[in-house]
């Protein structure tokens, strides 16, 4: 079963743990890390023969496009993350449909490529802000990935639908990948990447990643920022459970995704897409 391997490409202070102690005006004049960790992250796939999805956050491809253009020299799918990193629910319609076409459009230049894939920042598109889709297809995107079915103190729909399906809008079909979940006990628990990633162990992340692959069938969406793997990034003062989440076994990260990579078969959104269309699990123009 192929699983889709998706990384957020921004750099550590994009992070929305950071949005109370760095304004973007700050961000210029911050130490940016993001151009050595992407390379980490490279280098890391090709030794494993391994293609992805590289969400892209505009506001980094903007200042380091010779980064983006390697990523997809590299043979990499390229998606938006947005422009400036901003939580979808706090921006109104006009500010979303100018922040994706924004970061669709560089993208698109930079790499001569159509951009059709979208992870909204902390995967704010949630009940409140679900016109966001109404606008991703009216912008030409195809796909998302930004749905999370989980209970969060940020982000997530916990009754959204677990594996990649069409969605209807009043704008168009799009097809949602939502991050792997696993169901236990009448709940969905997270497995997928990012801080699950990092700090749960990866007896819980093999087991809940093989549910769904061998059990259920389905494949999984699995994701992590290129900071993760900076153990040297600097600290910042913040709050406890926040320093946690951002930065436990940030050395861990590269052995673990060694072993994750070993042990699952991964490919680009794109190509996972086309299985799915493929197989007939899902009916989607993909790739038009």
């Amino acid at each position: 079963m192929l699983s889709a391997l998706t990384i957020d490409l921004e750099d550590y202070y994009n992070a929305s743990v950071f949005d109370s102690i760095y304004q973007r005006h700050h961000w210029p004049n911050l130490e940016s890390r993001v151009e050595a960790s992407t390379e980490t992250v490279l280098e890391l796939l090709a030794h494993h023969h391994i293609k992805a999805t590289f969400f892209v956050l505009g506001w980094v491809a903007e200042r380091h496009q010779n980064l983006v253009k390697a990523v997809c020299k590299a043979g990499h799918e390229i998606g938006s993350h947005g422009f400036h990193h901003e939580l979808t629910y706090s921006m109104t319609r006009d500010h979303y449909r100018q922040d994706v076409r924004r970061s669709k459009q560089l993208l698109e230049d930079l790499t001569g490529s159509e951009v059709v894939g979208y992870r909204a920042p902390s995967y704010t598109i949630t009940t409140q802000s679900l016109w966001a889709l109404d606008i991703l297809v009216e912008e030409s995107y195809q796909y998302d990935s930004s749905i999370f079915p989980i209970h969060h103190d940020r982000y997530g729909i916990p009754g959204a639908e677990r594996f990649p399906y069409v969605r209807s809008t009043a704008a168009g079909k799009i097809l949602e990948f939502p991050p792997s979940t696993v169901r236990l006990l009448r709940r969905n628990l997270p497995v997928a990447g990012g801080a699950y990633l990092r700090i749960l162990p990866y007896a819980y992340i093999r087991w809940g990643l093989r549910q769904i692959t061998t059990i259920e069938r389905k494949p999984a969406i699995v994701y992590f920022h290129p900071w993760e793997l900076d153990g040297d990034q600097p600290r910042v003062t913040m709050g406890l459970f926040s320093r946690f989440r951002h930065y436990t076994n940030l050395t861990k990260m590269r052995s673990k995704l060694e072993h994750l990579f070993a042990d699952f078969e991964f490919g680009p959104v794109r190509a996972v897409a086309q299985s799915l269309r493929l197989s007939g699990a899902a009916q989607f123009d993909y790739g038009r």
